[in-house]
């Protein structure tokens, strides 16, 4: 354990109490320093003060006495006033501050503020989460840190309170990068299920039992975060240990990925993300197209 880690006794702030930022600071109130908390809403302060937080009106003013001041608001543009504006944090700030930015921003937009942060000897670390309200109220966050490994074992002790993993990204930028990536599967998936949605739909099955099935099963086998396994998206070898494991995946992909097309065709149904996933997987998987995605593209019966 770091000095860094067994610190407890400097003050931490919060800045943006909204539908993410009220849960995570609700869990701050903890933190043995003390938490000072701004938002732009006096009222979205009430239910952190009553657990232990002390409120003021800017972020200047919560630079004045905090040590890490997490920000949690709605965009690029907010992120910059809280920091560089009237009334912002580098008014205050003393060296050593860490700011950690919590809300989804352009990675570019982080490398900027830190430069801007570091001529005043405050670190930036960009620091998305994912995990969501629930996450938050759980202490089951994840939270994606980018920024110098110094900044980021001081803010790790904190992070703590409200995330069960904390990861070091890499450079300033790299937890947005890395944010962009996991939503990105994140949202995909969704697209995807609604085309399963419409399809089961159009067959006569009962969507909201589907929902039951996946749900249950995703649990089991870790849903599309189950294939994240290797170092690499580079192509396999033969002779390596995950070309089995991958042909394996591609065969019953490929196989139960043809027959929805088939039901879907019969059915009228378009599922073009289907149609791509035949295409892709093989390649994806990094093991190249089976037998039935090179039938499928040369227009080959099955």
């Amino acid at each position: 354990m770091t000095a860094a880690d067994s610190d407890t006794t400097f003050p931490i702030g919060f800045i943006g109490l909204g539908n993410m930022g009220a849960p995570i600071a609700q869990r701050f109130v903890a933190w043995p320093g003390g938490l000072v908390v701004c938002d732009a809403r006096p009222e979205a302060t009430e239910k952190v003060v009553a657990a232990g937080a002390t409120a003021v009106a800017t972020a200047a003013e919560v630079a004045a006495t905090a040590r890490v001041i997490s920000i949690t608001v709605l965009d690029d543009a907010q992120v910059r006033s809280v920091i560089t504006g009237p009334g912002g944090i580098l008014e205050t700030a003393t060296a050593g501050t860490v700011i950690a930015v919590h809300s989804t921003i352009a990675p570019g937009t982080a490398v900027e503020l830190a430069e801007i942060c570091a001529a005043h000897d405050v670190d930036l670390v960009d620091a998305p989460v994912s995990g969501g309200a629930p996450g938050a109220e759980q202490g089951r966050l994840a939270i994606m840190v980018g920024g110098p490994r110094a900044a980021y074992e001081r803010v790790k002790p904190v992070f703590a309170l409200a995330s069960d993993m904390t990861i070091h990204a890499g450079e300033i930028g790299a937890g947005t990068r890395m944010k962009l990536a996991r939503n990105l599967l994140h949202f995909i998936s969704f697209t995807a299920t609604t085309e399963a949605a419409r399809l089961a739909e159009a067959a006569g099955i009962d969507i909201v039992k589907l929902g039951k099935v996946v749900r249950h099963t995703d649990a089991i086998t870790g849903g599309a975060g189950a294939i994240m396994l290797r170092e690499t998206t580079a192509p396999i070898a033969d002779d390596d240990f995950w070309h089995s494991v991958f042909t394996h995946v591609r065969g019953l992909g490929e196989k139960d990925v043809a027959l929805a097309l088939d039901l879907a065709e019969e059915l009228d149904v378009d599922l073009p993300l289907g149609r791509i996933a035949l295409e892709r997987l093989g390649d994806g998987l990094g093991v190249g197209p089976g037998e039935i995605a090179t039938h499928h593209q040369n227009g080959v019966p099955r």
